[in-house]
């Protein structure tokens, strides 16, 4: 079985049985707070628009997501798993668009599995993929960093690999370290960016134990993502 790391939102250049796709700061930190705060499920799309047609036709959804960072406009949700762990989100479906991790994960989708995560989500995740490895020949992994430059991503990947195989060459310590001191982190701790707050990167480097992964669910329609249970 190889692991191969790949980074950027483009469908990976390696066909693999497993995708994984990891935005750390903050889509799927955001994604696993929502399932713990009790979402069915989180409807993937790539347009503003679309997403706002979807709410259209269905009210009770709720719109989540970011262009640039930034919140958008009439949506009922920011990017920020801070914010969003103040809603009561029991048996709701969200509608997710992200400038990275959403758009990546949309991407990926030719595998037979395609989860996504976070760090508070990797240990889950590595869990998950020991159990799916019990029942199949497995080839290939990709482990998908999703944004382009920065290095919160490429960490996640690198410790979620190291899980894999067990081999502990990357701690979580030095994962949390190199999170907040990435490119994308620094705008979280500039006070004059009333945009983004800290707490937010503070949330993001939590490993929380819980008891699924996140897996992505393609219907040729509008892809989501539901609770894997471990």
């Amino acid at each position: 079985m190889k692991v191969n790391i790949f980074q950027g939102k483009e469908t990976p250049s390696i066909k693999a049985e497993i995708n994984v796709v990891i935005d750390v700061i903050r889509a799927f930190t955001v994604a696993h707070e929502a399932f713990l705060n009790g979402v069915k499920k989180i409807i993937l799309i790539g347009e503003v628009e679309a997403a706002r047609k979807i709410k259209e036709k269905n009210p009770d959804f709720l719109l989540a997501g970011e262009v640039g960072g930034y919140p958008i406009e009439g949506f009922d949700l920011s990017n920020s798993p801070v914010n969003l762990a103040n809603h009561n989100l029991k048996n709701k479906t969200l509608i997710q668009r992200t400038t990275n991790g959403v758009q990546a994960a949309l991407n990926c989708l030719n595998s037979k599995y395609t989860l996504v995560t976070g760090f508070t989500c990797a240990y889950n995740t590595a869990k998950y993929i020991h159990k799916i490895s019990k029942n199949n020949s497995l080839k290939n992994i990709n482990l998908v960093a999703s944004h382009p430059t920065s290095d919160d991503d490429y960490a996640c990947a690198e410790y979620i690999k190291s899980l894999i195989f067990e081999n502990n060459a990357i701690n979580s310590n030095e994962v949390i370290e190199r999170i907040k001191k990435s490119e994308v982190a620094q705008k979280f701790f500039d006070p004059s960016n009333k945009a983004f707050q800290e707490e937010d990167i503070h949330f993001c480097t939590q490993e929380i134990k819980s008891n699924f992964a996140i897996l992505a669910q393609n219907n040729n329609q509008n892809p989501y993502l539901i609770k894997a249970e471990l």
